[in-house]
């Protein structure tokens, strides 16, 4: 058992997808939570769609060189969340809505600019795919810095983000900001999108959101408490999703998203079963 957990950490690409699936799981469980409780799934899968022009941009620009990517995802994710909140706010259309305009719009501009290079499907599939095995020193600065930036915000409006995803209508007596709050966490859930985009991809991000957040839900209704749980979740699927990528030679990020939606199953069943002995009771 010593040798199958020490083997894998002698080759230093795998101490550091480590280390980043580590830091990206704490981030998204805990901006998962907000994610969950407010039913915003389906917006988090469309910004997670929405950065691909501002990589493929990146791309263009900056030769595929991992910052300007960084950079640029980060930007298109910015401008696709704010975009969806002027809209939904501004206009009669509803918020669903306005993600499914802002989504299709932005995927589209993404494919037709990755469309023009001609080495697309090669350089930029590890970003739809995830390439935790891939990232430097450098990447893992940039996850710790934003992250970081994530957590801190979250922990100086913990409560008002509490009052305004359990019970919005008292957010407003209480004469929160409440706009400039939705706004505040919009922006925290496009930069997490970002963070966890080389780990797992574009395509599994809303995993790594949803997933953990959502079983950690089905344990506490309490906003700490489902973050505790879901980082718990978040960090120990990364590391074991890594490890059955590393001996089942599988794509990392998928075995990651796998491992969260197999301890999601898990404890889905534990709690069903645990119902339906109450009930026979």
């Amino acid at each position: 058992m010593i040798a199958i957990i020490m083997e894998p950490l002698q080759y230093a690409f795998m101490v550091r997808g480590i280390i980043a699936a580590v830091l990206v799981g704490i981030v998204c469980a805990v901006v998962g939570a907000y994610v969950v409780l407010r039913g915003m799934a389906f917006f988090g899968d469309a910004l997670a769609h929405s950065i691909l022009p501002g990589i493929a941009v990146g791309y263009l620009v900056g030769g595929g060189i991992r910052p300007t990517l960084f950079w640029w995802a980060l930007i298109a994710a910015i401008l696709s969340s704010l975009g969806i909140g002027a809209i939904s706010r501004s206009t009669k259309i509803k918020e669903d809505t306005a993600i499914g305009v802002i989504f299709a719009g932005m995927f589209a501009l993404g494919v037709a600019l990755i469309s023009t290079v001609r080495s697309y499907s090669v350089d930029l599939a590890h970003f739809l795919f995830g390439d935790v095995l891939g990232i430097q020193n450098s990447d893992l600065w940039l996850i710790i810095i934003f992250g970081g930036f994530v957590l801190v915000t979250i922990l100086a409006f913990y409560k008002e983000f509490m009052v305004l995803s359990f019970d919005p209508i008292l957010a407003v007596t209480l004469r929160l900001p409440v706009r400039s709050l939705e706004t505040l966490l919009l922006v925290l859930i496009a930069v997490a999108i970002v963070v966890s985009l080389q780990t797992v991809g574009v395509s599994l991000t809303v995993a790594m959101l949803v997933t953990p957040a959502a079983a950690a839900y089905l344990i506490t209704n309490r906003l700490h408490g489902m973050m505790i749980i879901g980082v718990s979740i978040a960090t120990i699927s990364g590391v074991v999703g890594l490890y059955l990528s590393y001996y089942l030679s599988i794509a990392s990020g998928a075995a990651i998203v796998l491992t969260c939606t197999a301890t999601f199953g898990l404890i889905w069943g534990f709690q069903s079963v645990r119902r339906l002995s109450k009930y026979n009771r």
